[in-house]
């Protein structure tokens, strides 16, 4: 792909670094913006600058926040009893959408994956284990997606939380084999959350 500018060139690889976004659809992204006055690419540049600088992460559940306690963990009327684990902020937002949960989160920031290089070591599980111990957590739901790496954490996750006062239950397979959570429809999800068993039926069906 030829281009008349360099500062063109620059833009669109930048825009083509993000996931998804392959160069054709950068260059329309780019030259879309160019056409736009320059307030808005400005608001737009200046929201992106904030969001890396400023943007915090919850210190209860790991949920992206701009506080360093997240609305959800600082809400009274949620189920402090009841914790779902998932592997990122969009499994939070399409859980919330479902409006069937009404307990709180943790985030992991991903899943083992020996294959990439994702070890425990680089998710929270150390941090959920600990809340577990220390918070009044009777139940954690276990809401990974239905892939081998997905189903690898869960297992880990139970295995490390032997011996401890705490049922876990898994997300009923309404969600299909080797499907993310964030692309299941509302129904679906919600009543997979709304239909878990325990964790330790899974591991026999499988």
């Amino acid at each position: 792909m030829e281009f008349s500018s360099k500062l063109l060139e620059n833009a669109v690889y930048e825009m083509s670094q993000l996931p998804g976004i392959g160069k054709r659809t950068a260059l329309r992204l780019v030259l879309h913006l160019l056409k736009q006055p320059e307030e808005r690419t400005t608001l737009l540049s200046d929201a992106l600058t904030k969001l890396k600088s400023e943007v915090n992460f919850c210190k209860r559940c790991h949920n992206i926040s701009d506080t360093e306690i997240c609305e959800i963990c600082a809400n009274p009327k949620r189920d402090e009893t009841l914790v779902c684990v998932v592997e990122d902020i969009r499994d939070v937002m399409a859980i919330e959408n479902t409006a069937q949960y009404n307990g709180l989160y943790h985030v992991l920031g991903g899943k083992i994956s020996p294959m990439e290089g994702v070890g425990p070591q680089d998710l929270t599980i150390g941090s959920l284990v600990k809340r577990v111990k220390e918070d009044n957590v009777k139940e954690l739901i276990l809401a990974l997606s239905s892939t081998m790496e997905g189903d690898t954490t869960n297992f880990y996750i139970y295995k490390q939380l032997e011996g401890l006062d705490v049922a876990t239950s898994t997300i009923a397979r309404g969600i299909s084999v080797g499907d993310e959570l964030e692309y299941a429809d509302e129904v679906t999800l919600g009543r997979s959350i709304l239909n878990r068993v325990p964790f330790e039926n899974s591991i026999k069906a499988s």
